[in-house]
């Protein structure tokens, strides 16, 4: 029974942890400071193909899933494809429906927000065990082939995906660097944290790389 009740909470961490980011991703779009380097990839991209938020994301996870199942020899997973077009289209309604726009809150502030939903959403979604974010999983694949701690992996690919998004048009500020800085560094001890306040372990199903990744 008390199995059983361990399962049901970590199936309901992931969909908590894809709303909860995807809301934090919206903020970083409304605070108009920056937004996070995936989404400077996705509208920068919307500057020059009719594409969402959404398919932009799906096509970011598509290659890094082909790099890492190339890399690993096996099967590309496909649960993180669906959360990349989850989240995104979570975006594409919130950014449609806006519901920010009427906060009493300076910019910095929801950005801060911004931040500290991001981290804690990725966090729950790791610790769900169920559909790793596809950049998150390719950095975790970095970390355990080239033994790199897991904020420089991470860092590596979004910094590549926030340079390719500003090439193309995309918004860039001071917002894309407190996502590189901030959230990359919380994911980590945010997860540690879960771990003690809601007694929910990291899942073995993708082998827990997680446990493995140095700091």
């Amino acid at each position: 029974m008390l199995i059983h009740r361990k399962r049901r909470k970590n199936h309901l961490l992931y969909p908590a942890g894809c709303l909860v980011f995807s809301a934090g991703a919206y903020l970083f779009i409304h605070s108009d400071l920056g937004t996070d380097p995936l989404d400077v990839f996705a509208l920068g991209l919307m500057e020059h193909v009719p594409v969402t938020v959404g398919l932009s994301q799906a096509t970011v996870a598509a290659i890094c899933l082909a790099v890492v199942a190339a890399w690993n020899r096996t099967r590309p997973l496909l649960s993180p494809l669906f959360t990349f077009f989850f989240c995104g289209s979570v975006i594409d309604l919130l950014r449609w429906s806006d519901p920010a726009r009427d906060l009493p809150i300076p910019s910095p502030g929801v950005l801060a927000g911004a931040v500290l939903l991001c981290a804690y959403g990725s966090a729950l979604i790791i610790m769900s065990g169920f559909g790793i974010r596809a950049i998150d999983l390719l950095a975790l694949t970095m970390t355990s082939k080239w033994r790199w701690p897991f904020w420089t992996t991470k860092g590596l690919i979004e910094a590549s995906l926030m340079t390719l998004g500003f090439l193309m048009g995309g918004p860039l500020g001071i917002g894309t660097i407190c996502f590189l800085v901030g959230v990359d560094l919380l994911i980590q001890p945010l997860i540690r944290v879960n771990s003690k306040v809601i007694r929910s372990n990291i899942p073995d199903t993708l082998g827990s790389p997680f446990r493995e990744v140095r700091t």
